[in-house]
């Protein structure tokens, strides 16, 4: 079955870096654009980042451009989101996802905690 484990968040303070990485299994991952997500304490889940199949194209929420970096490697089965110049209003739990699995009603993952600290 579809399983996407989220790994790499962390305390860290404004200004600095945290790498997230999502291991996919139970498809195949260069088939699907896959997305980030985010949700903070009290809102709701809200998209971040989004890769195309072969990571020819980008899309970044207004919040985050300039500063975050979705990339992918296929061959490992892997998508990443480089998080530069984080801010306290990034903190939230990170998800990452293929927009089409959501559609068919896959499962989310664990998520992985990332919280800035001022």
């Amino acid at each position: 079955q579809v399983q996407l484990v989220e790994s790499g968040g962390g305390l860290v303070q404004t200004g600095g870096s945290l790498r997230l990485s999502c291991a996919a299994s139970g498809f195949t991952l260069s088939e699907y654009h896959m997305s980030w997500y985010r949700q903070a304490p009290g809102k709701e889940r809200e998209l971040v980042a989004t890769i195309t199949t072969d990571g020819s194209h980008t899309t970044y929420a207004d919040s985050v451009k300039g500063r975050f970096t979705v990339s992918r490697d296929n061959a490992k089965n892997v998508v990443y989101l480089q998080m530069n110049a984080l801010k306290p209003e990034d903190t939230a739990v990170y998800y990452c996802h293929a927009p089409t699995l959501l559609r068919r009603g896959t499962k989310w993952g664990q998520g992985t905690q990332v919280t800035v600290s001022s």
